[in-house]
């Protein structure tokens, strides 16, 4: 085997196991893809002594979300929804090309937008889309690390609640905790007695889509919520960076006041963007070009395949 010609993807065990099996549809696109070019490709474990030993064992190697620390590395990640991803030189995704490229509509891309959105609501959240109305609140899906101001962010995910409480002290607001995050005491502490002072605060569990249809706008650090957001036609209040950014109303570019002003105006055209993020700047594994677009875009972050 020419160590060369040999791509080594590192993932967790139970995709690593579907991609054994042939049950992963990116894996085996991007196997197809690699072999049709000579290569051979070994599913590897996913473990920081793997990673990095993969640094001086030659060909190329993919990880699944981490970061990609050598020159012969990229990383790769589902871009929110099946069947769409990304292969990256960053695991941040707000430094993404996505992120950093601009957006603009285009006017000859109206129906295919339509279109592709009209499919991809049903297919994503059934009905909801079509049933939208604005209920009165304001809608806070948290993530974790409730106290922490990180790097990413404006503020700390609580301080972002304060925000919204000075900046819309009309409206009700629903916050919900994060279903796969480890909260602590402190945590749940200080969300509740935001509650307890603040009767218009509300705390749920779940409802994701039932909110969406709902709410007025969304408010959050980063959390894909926002982007199943505009399928609903809602727009939202980013505190944090990541790679949807360009329709929303962005505390880091325009600043708390302005962000919480523009997003009670805003309608932007959320069908188009849509297209663009995932139609235009992702790699739809179902595609039958989708080997040529997997080729493509390592080549274009510096592979030679």
């Amino acid at each position: 085997m020419d160590p060369d010609k040999l791509l080594r993807i590192y993932l967790d065990d139970d995709m690593r196991e579907s991609a054994e099996a042939g049950q992963h549809n990116f894996m085996n696109r991007i196997k197809s893809a690699f072999e049709g070019k000579g290569f051979s490709v070994v599913f590897c474990r996913n473990s920081a002594q793997n990673r990095l030993k993969s640094a001086t064992q030659g060909g190329y190697s993919l990880f699944h979300m981490d970061h990609p620390f050598h020159a012969g590395a990229l990383t790769m990640r589902r871009a929110y929804f099946y069947p769409f991803w990304r292969i990256e030189n960053s695991a941040k995704r707000w430094e993404w090309d996505v992120a950093r490229a601009p957006f603009s509509p285009r006017t000859d891309e109206q129906e295919a937008a339509a279109r592709f959105a009209k499919f991809w609501k049903k297919r994503l959240f059934n009905d909801g889309p079509d049933r939208t109305l604005r209920d009165g609140f304001v809608y806070i899906p948290l993530q974790g690390r409730l106290l922490e101001h990180r790097s990413f962010q404006a503020c700390s995910p609580v301080e972002m609640i304060k925000s919204v409480l000075a900046h819309d002290p009309q409206r009700r607001i629903v916050v919900t905790l994060h279903p796969n995050e480890d909260y602590s005491d402190e945590e749940r502490s200080a969300v509740q007695a935001l509650s307890e002072r603040s009767p218009q605060i509300m705390i749920a569990k779940g409802q994701m889509n039932e909110l969406l249809r709902t709410c007025d706008y969304i408010v959050t650090q980063n959390s894909s919520v926002a982007l199943s957001g505009f399928f609903h036609h809602k727009p939202a209040v980013l505190f944090g960076k990541i790679d949807f950014h360009h329709i929303a109303a962005n505390v880091g570019r325009l600043g708390q006041d302005e962000a919480f002003r523009a997003v009670k105006e805003m309608q932007p055209d959320f069908d188009a963007y849509l297209f663009w993020f995932l139609k235009r700047m992702s790699i739809n594994a179902g595609n039958e070009d989708a080997e040529q677009q997997i080729l493509d875009t390592v080549n274009a972050r510096g592979w030679s395949v």
